[in-house]
């Protein structure tokens, strides 16, 4: 079974550093960690809980541990991680405050995503009546496992209660005419020339992104270290019906 390409990718590509160490907690077939192996060279961790997901990663030659996130990292040394990615998991977790803790504990940086649900389309289908199921929320009321569901705001709230800093994903620029909608996200990479190549050759053969308009290289003199850093801004455009959820 191959790996499944999800669109959040790209943009959780777009915060972590180039060679960084992660970890991928709830990694499920390893999508993610061979993404950004393959095109920014990380050393990537994964652990995963389902048993078919774990051995579909170790048939990928990822390393993943197969343990359940609700017991907590007490396994992992504190700061042992440059970057802990938590990606469209924490709904399903029950004690949510607790693994935010101690994905903390444990990386210098955390990235986590989940499913809006706020998202407006969402809205209208809880005002017909009905549970929201989307690209986001694929399940149905009955056999979901998502149990604490949020928005962008409730999350807000959530780290600002708990002092954490929070720092946004950057939003596409979204462009509307009567029946379409363009979106225009801007992706900032940084790695050697042929890893910022792999990146884009990942990114243009995922339909599910959107297709590469332009990318923009420039590059930077680190004083302190004494190298040249290579960056990519890359531009990515998707045109989509106003209907298409």
């Amino acid at each position: 079974m191959s790996a499944q390409f999800r669109q959040d990718f790209a943009v959780i590509a777009n915060w972590i550093p180039f060679g960084a160490k992660v970890l991928d907690l709830g990694c499920e077939d390893g999508s993610l960690l061979k993404f950004l192996e393959g095109s920014l060279e990380v050393k990537g961790y994964g652990i995963e809980k389902d048993d078919a997901h774990w051995l579909n990663t170790l048939k990928q030659g990822i390393n993943v541990i197969q343990m359940d996130l609700e017991s907590g990292l007490s396994g992992f040394e504190s700061q042992s991680f440059d970057v802990v990615v938590l990606s469209q998991t924490l709904q399903a977790m029950r004690n949510t405050e607790k693994i935010v803790h101690e994905m903390l504990r444990v990386g210098k940086e955390v990235i986590v995503t989940f499913p809006n649900f706020g998202y407006w389309r969402h809205r209208i289908q809880l005002i017909q009546g009905q549970m929201p199921v989307s690209k986001s929320l694929p399940y149905e009321w009955y056999n979901t496992p998502n149990i604490h569901l949020c928005t962008i705001k409730d999350f807000d709230d959530f780290c600002a209660k708990n002092k954490l800093t929070l720092s946004e994903f950057p939003e596409a620029n979204i462009i509307e005419d009567e029946n379409n909608r363009l979106e225009t996200l801007t992706i900032s990479a940084q790695g050697t020339y042929i890893g910022l190549l792999k990146l884009l050759h990942f990114l243009e053969h995922q339909n599910q992104v959107g297709r590469i308009s332009s990318v923009h290289y420039y590059s930077q003199f680190d004083h302190k270290n004494q190298i040249t850093r290579l960056f990519a801004k890359i531009y990515i455009q998707n045109i989509r019906l106003k209907n298409d959820k």
